[in-house]
């Protein structure tokens, strides 16, 4: 069984997450952006940081068998807060994991409901839909999105 382990950003050096976040079949699948370079990762975990201030925010950094896999959280949205589950193509199989736990995050954080948006070019994910109190088209940053609703309190993840 691989072990998964969720650090602080602060914990991992900036430069471990650039061949993550800059990884082409990920970002296949994120809104467009430009490469991270060695400067721009490091104001993009001063960014994702500054969220751990907001009250029902949580950051950070996935570890798989000790690699850096990603990041996830739990970050504030235009209707509350979303989750969000970035991480390289080869650890694609532990995302539903990852989901699971963000939802004990938010019971612990004192969520009613979570969003999470997943780009167009996503597959569908049955899991999610049967999990989801609602399922509906978006439209973000000039892209079009599944948002799935969350009850955290109807959740039975574990």
């Amino acid at each position: 069984m691989s072990e998964i382990e969720y650090l602080e950003f602060n914990q991992v050096a900036p430069e471990e997450f650039l061949p993550v976040v800059n990884e082409e079949m990920l970002r296949r699948h994120l809104v467009d952006h430009p490469l991270f370079d060695s400067s721009s990762i490091r104001e993009w975990i001063r960014e994702k940081s500054k969220s751990e201030t907001t009250p029902g925010c949580r950051v950070r950094a996935v570890i798989i068998d000790g690699a850096l896999a990603g990041w996830c959280g739990i970050l504030p949205d235009d209707t509350g807060f979303e989750i969000a589950i970035v991480i390289s193509k080869k650890f694609w199989g532990f995302g539903i994991l990852i989901f699971k736990e963000l939802m004990c995050w938010a019971k612990e954080l004192g969520h009613k409901e979570l969003v999470f948006h997943l780009l167009e070019t996503r597959a569908e994910y049955k899991f999610l839909k049967r999990k989801a109190t609602k399922v509906q088209k978006t439209e973000l940053l000039g892209r079009s999105f599944t948002t799935f609703f969350i009850s955290v309190e109807k959740w039975r993840g574990k």
